[in-house]
C-alpha cells in the first residue's frame, strides 16, 4: 500500500484503531462505515465498486467480512486486495480475500478465540506497528464491553487495561461525550462502557451513518468535538424514544400469544430496524428467552432484524439450521442479525423451537435463576464489595457474582423515575437495612405491600452519595412471599378500585352494593354477603380479595379466608354508618327516650324524627337504633310510623337484644377493620389466610 492508497473500514472502534495505526506508518486513510439500512451489514458489491471508483487501492474490512464472498469476489476481478479482519461465525468456505485474520482461523493456532472484532484489529495494529499501542486501548476496552463477547483471559487483560487508558484518555471527543453524558472519569467501569458510553456511540450507526461516531473518538477540533459529542447524545435520546415504544408494543405481542414459546420471533411493520436488536435484548432480559425482533418491509417482501440470546441457545447455529428459511443472516453464539422472506416467519419460528427443543433449552429455561451464594444484610458490607470487585471487569463468561436475601422485610416500596417504570426499596433483617434499586421493575410496586416478606436475587454495588459509601442491590428477580395486604382505607372508596381487573370485590352492606356494583370491570365480580347463607356460599374466582365495607362481624371476613385462598387482599372496609365514631348510645341516653316516649302518646316519628332528637340532643342515628332496641323488647310500640309506650310490659335488659348485640359486634368490628393500625390488621389477615391456605 502507498501513502496515497485509501483504506476502508468496517465497525466504530476498530475503525478508529486501524484509521489511527495505519496514519501512524503514513498511509492514508479513508474510512467507510456501511449504512445498515442501504448496504446491509457486511461487504456489499455496490459499495466496494463505488471506493475502487474513487481510488481505494486496499480494502481492509473490521469486525466482518467472512460471509463477504461476493463483494470480495468482486474486489479482486477489479484488482484490489482485500484483507478481512473479523471475529463472528465462520462459514464452511472462506472468501477469497489476500488475508483473512481471525483468531479461530481453521489454519491458525491462536491460544484464544474470543477477541472482539476490536481485539483482532488491535492485533494487526500491534504486528503493523511492532509494539503494543497502549494509547489504544481506551478503544479496545469500549468494543470489547459492547460487544458482549466473553470477558475472560485475554478480553479481561485487554478491558482491564483498556479501562486504566480510558479513565486518562486524551481524545477530546470522549471528553466532551463524559461531560455531557455526567461521567466521572475515577469511577468509569464496564458498567459505565455498557450502559452509557456504548449505548450513546452505537445510537448514531442504529439511526443512520455511524461515521460521525469514528470521527468523535479520533478527531483533533475541539469545537468539532463538542458539536459531535451534542449530536451523539441527541441520537441516543432518539434512540430511547424507539426503543421505548416498539419494546412496549413487542411485550403485548407477547403477551397476545396463544402459545407459549421457547424462542420469540416478533414482526411488525415500520418497527424502526437499527434498534431491534436492543428491543431483543431487553426482551431476553426480562423473560430469559432467545428472541429475533424484525421490522415488516411489505414492498419487499421481507422481513429483516436482530436477535439475542442466552448462554444455553447458540443463536448462530440455531439460524445455521435453518438457513433454507433466511435471505441472509449472520452473528455470533448471543446475536444475531437476518432477513427472511415473510412468508416464513411462521416457519422459522417453529424451525428454532425445535431447535430448541432438541438441545435441551426447554429444561434450561425452566431452572430457578443461578445465584452465587446466600446472605444475611449483615454480611452485604460495602467491605465485601470491595473484595468481590476485585474479579472485574464483569461481562458474558465471568458474570457479576448474584445473590440471593431470602425471607427479608419490604419496607419504603415506591416507584421512581421520571416515567415510574423502576422500583425503590428498603430490605430489612433485624436491625440490618439494604436500598434495593430494580430497573423495569416499577410495575410490582402496587403488588408488595409493606411490610411483605420477599425473596430477591440481584447484584451488589456501592453507592457514593455526599461523601458516604453504602452497599445497595440492583435487582433482578423478586419473589414474594405469601398473601399480600393492601391498605386503602378511607372516609371515601378510592374511585381507583373501580378500574382493578381480575379481582373479587366483597361487599357487605346492602347500599354499597347497589350503589357501586356496576362500576366493575367486566373481568371481576362482585359478592353481595348479607347474611350466613352467603357467606357459606361464596367461592374465589380470581386470586385477588377486595373488601369494600365493614362487617357487621369480624367473625365473617375470618370465615370468608376460610377455604379462599388470595395472593393479595385490598383492605378499604368503608364505614357508610360510621358507627364506631357514633359510638354505643349511653343508659343515660336509653333512659332519656323511654322516659319520653312514657310521658306522651302517639309520637308522630315517621315526620318528626328530627325535631325529636333535637330535642331529646340526640344523633338522630342513636335515636333510631334506640328506638329500634326498644321495638325488639316490647318497651313500645310503632303502627304506621306512631309510637307508643307498652303499658304494664316485662323488664329486660337492653343488652339481650339481638339489636343491641349486633351493633356492639359492628363497632368493635369497625374499630378493629377500620380504626386499627394496618400492621396489626395485615398481621391478622395474613395468619387466617395461612391458617387456612
Amino acid at each position: 500500500m502507498t501513502s496515497k492508497g485509501y483504506l476502508s473500514l468496517y465497525g466504530v472502534t476498530s475503525t478508529a484503531v486501524l484509521k489511527e495505526t495505519i496514519e501512524m506508518i503514513g498511509g492514508e486513510v479513508n474510512y467507510y462505515i456501511p449504512n445498515r439500512f442501504t448496504d446491509g451489514y457486511g461487504p456489499n458489491t455496490k459499495a466496494f465498486e463505488r471506493l475502487i471508483e474513487q481510488g481505494t487501492q486496499l480494502i481492509v474490512t473490521c469486525d466482518n467480512g467472512v460471509a463477504g464472498h461476493a463483494a470480495i469476489e468482486r474486489a479482486k476481478v477489479l484488482g484490489i486486495d482485500v484483507i478481512v479482519t473479523d471475529h463472528h461465525e465462520l462459514p464452511k468456505t472462506l472468501p477469497a480475500a489476500y488475508a483473512v485474520i481471525h483468531p479461530r482461523h481453521p489454519k491458525g493456532s491462536y491460544p484464544f478465540g474470543e477477541l472482539a472484532g476490536v481485539g483482532v484489529a488491535f492485533k494487526l495494529a500491534t504486528a503493523l506497528l511492532g509494539e503494543v499501542p497502549v494509547e489504544l486501548l481506551d478503544l479496545v476496552a469500549l468494543g470489547t464491553v459492547a460487544d458482549l463477547v466473553s470477558l475472560t483471559d485475554e478480553n479481561r487483560a485487554l478491558v482491564m487495561q483498556g479501562l486504566v487508558v480510558l479513565k486518562n484518555t486524551q481524545r477530546i471527543g470522549l471528553t466532551a461525550l463524559f461531560k455531557l453524558a455526567k461521567i466521572k472519569r475515577e469511577e468509569i467501569d464496564e458498567e459505565t462502557i455498557g450502559f452509557i458510553i456504548g449505548p450513546r456511540l452505537n445510537a448514531v450507526g442504529r439511526l443512520g451513518d455511524a461515521a460521525p461516531a469514528v470521527e468523535l473518538l479520533t478527531t483533533f477540533d475541539d469545537d468539532k468535538a463538542l458539536s459531535l459529542a451534542q449530536f451523539v447524545q441527541e441520537k441516543n435520546t432518539e434512540r430511547q424514544a424507539y426503543v421505548s415504544a416498539i419494546t412496549n408494543e413487542a411485550f403485548q405481542m407477547i403477551e397476545d400469544l396463544d402459545a407459549d414459546s421457547d424462542v420469540y420471533v416478533l414482526a411488525k411493520e415500520d418497527w424502526h430496524e437499527g434498534v431491534l436488536g436492543i428491543v431483543a435484548s431487553k426482551i431476553v432480559g426480562k423473560t430469559g428467552k432467545p428472541t429475533l425482533v424484525m421490522t415488516i418491509d411489505k414492498a419487499k417482501g421481507l422481513a429483516k432484524g436482530s436477535g439475542r440470546s442466552i448462554p444455553a441457545f447458540h443463536l448462530y447455529n440455531a439460524l445455521d439450521s435453518a438457513r433454507q428459511l433466511t435471505t441472509t443472516f449472520g452473528g455470533h453464539h448471543m446475536a444475531a442479525g437476518l432477513t427472511i422472506p415473510l412468508e416464513n416467519i411462521e416457519s422459522i419460528q417453529n424451525e428454532l423451537n425445535h431447535y430448541a427443543a432438541a438441545t435441551g433449552l426447554s429444561e434450561e429455561l425452566s431452572e430457578e435463576t443461578p445465584v452465587d451464594g446466600q446472605l444475611k444484610l449483615t454480611e452485604a458490607t460495602v467491605e465485601v464489595v470491595e473484595e468481590l470487585n476485585r474479579l472485574a471487569p464483569f461481562g458474558t463468561a465471568n458474570r457479576k457474582p448474584t445473590f440471593l436475601f431470602k425471607n427479608m422485610t419490604a419496607q419504603d416500596i415506591r416507584q421512581i423515575g421520571g416515567d415510574q417504570t423502576h422500583l425503590k426499596m428498603k430490605l430489612v433483617e433485624e436491625k440490618a437495612f439494604l436500598d434495593v434499586i430494580g430497573f423495569q421493575f416499577g410495575s410490582i410496586a402496587d403488588e408488595i405491600g409493606s411490610h411483605s416478606e420477599v425473596s430477591v436475587v440481584g447484584k451488589l454495588a456501592i453507592n457514593e452519595w455526599n461523601g458516604s459509601r453504602k452497599t445497595q442491590l440492583m435487582l433482578e428477580d423478586l419473589a414474594i412471599e405469601g398473601v399480600q395486604v393492601f391498605d386503602s382505607r378511607s372516609t371515601n372508596i378510592p374511585a381507583a378500585l373501580w378500574n382493578t381487573a381480575h379481582a373479587d370485590f366483597i361487599f357487605f352492606d346492602q347500599l354499597n352494593f347497589e350503589k357501586y356494583n356496576h362500576l366493575l370491570p367486566d373481568t371481576s365480580y362482585s359478592h353481595h354477603l348479607l347474611d350466613d347463607e352467603a357467606l357459606a356460599q361464596f367461592a374465589m374466582k380470581t386470586t385477588q380479595l377486595i373488601f369494600i365495607d365493614c362487617p357487621s362481624d369480624s367473625e365473617w371476613v375470618k370465615i370468608l379466608l376460610n377455604g379462599a385462598n388470595p395472593e393479595k387482599i385490598i383492605a378499604c372496609f368503608y364505614s357508610r354508618e360510621e358507627l364506631y365514631l357514633n359510638g354505643m348510645p349511653s343508659r343515660n341516653q336509653f333512659g332519656q327516650v323511654f322516659k319520653y316516649t312514657a310521658a306522651h302518646v302517639d309520637i308522630d316519628v315517621r315526620n318528626k324524627l328530627n325535631l325529636l332528637a333535637t330535642h331529646l340532643k340526640i344523633k338522630k342515628n342513636n335515636l333510631i337504633f334506640i328506638i329500634s332496641v326498644f321495638l325488639e323488647i316490647g318497651f313500645v310500640t310503632m303502627t304506621d310510623g306512631v309510637m307508643n309506650v307498652t303499658k304494664d310490659v316485662e323488664k329486660r335488659e337492653l343488652t339481650q337484644a339481638t339489636t343491641y348485640q349486633k351493633r356492639l359486634k359492628q363497632i368493635q368490628a369497625e374499630n378493629f377493620f377500620v380504626y386499627s393500625h394496618f400492621s396489626e390488621l395485615e398481621d391478622w389477615m395474613k395468619q387466617q389466610a395461612i391458617a387456612t391456605s
